[in-house]
């Protein structure tokens, strides 16, 4: 059934073993150092603004090229460096024939950086353009445009430190060795369980993650009201050397 534009499933047991590997690949017990990102605390974006961009900033032609024609919304996660945890997540949209930056959060990437070939558990993100198709959480739909999967299922094992227990209250799945169209859990990995997969954005715990890109609830509830499969939003993500690849 859909409800306000998304799909609402409330099976509230996710098979355990997909539930252990969804989760083992977006952040583990030995995650994040509990303390609170500037952004996190503040709970809201940056508020610069930039309209009329010809081009999405700071992307090169390599990855310039490989975001769809038709594509209308790009989150951009900017890196700090290959060996950082530190991003800014940035949401552009598209008028005309133009872009324009629209809202702006910090957060954090894979404990130990970027990766351009993204291995199981290499604690690292993989640099690339991917589509964002579904979306889920423990929490209701906040009005998510994506297909939205409610379920107790994503909830982080309690045995986690504490920081990381709201960490998938709000997710969407990165289009990165995944079936679209399915839960943000399904363990599916049609390149190889050793390519690695489950990898989100979700909730900022203040710290690095195992792969995933995470950013304060207010941003994780604006992209899940913003992102539109109309549109074809998709994320291109990255350090900033790789991201500028020409």
């Amino acid at each position: 059934m859909r409800i306000g534009g998304a799909m609402r499933t409330t099976a509230a047991a996710a098979v355990s073993g997909a539930l252990l590997m969804s989760l083992a690949a977006c952040g583990g017990s030995d995650g994040g150092s509990g303390k609170k990102s500037d952004a996190q605390a503040a709970g809201r974006p940056e508020k610069a603004r930039t309209v009329d961009l010809k081009s999405i900033p700071d992307v090169g032609d390599k990855l310039r090229k490989q975001i769809p024609a038709g594509s209308r919304q790009v989150v951009a996660v900017y890196g700090e460096g290959e060996d950082s945890a530190d991003s800014t997540i940035v949401l552009y949209t598209k008028s005309g024939s133009t872009w324009d930056k629209t809202r702006s959060w910090k957060g954090h990437n894979g404990k130990k950086g970027w990766t351009t070939s993204h291995r199981e558990n290499d604690k690292r993100s993989p640099v690339g353009v991917f589509t964002l198709s579904d979306a889920g959480g423990v929490l209701a739909d906040p009005g998510a445009k994506l297909p939205y999967t409610e379920s107790a299922g994503f909830q982080a094992p309690h045995y986690w430190a504490k920081s990381h227990w709201n960490d998938f209250d709000y997710v969407i799945a990165i289009d990165y060795n995944r079936v679209k169209g399915t839960s943000p859990n399904d363990p599916t990995r049609p390149q190889g369980q050793s390519k690695g997969g489950s990898i989100w954005l979700h909730m900022d715990h203040g710290s690095g993650t195992s792969a995933c890109v995470s950013l304060p609830k207010s941003g994780m509830e604006y992209l899940l009201r913003t992102l539109d499969p109309d549109q074809k939003p998709v994320v291109v993500m990255g350090d900033k050397a790789n991201l500028k690849a020409a």
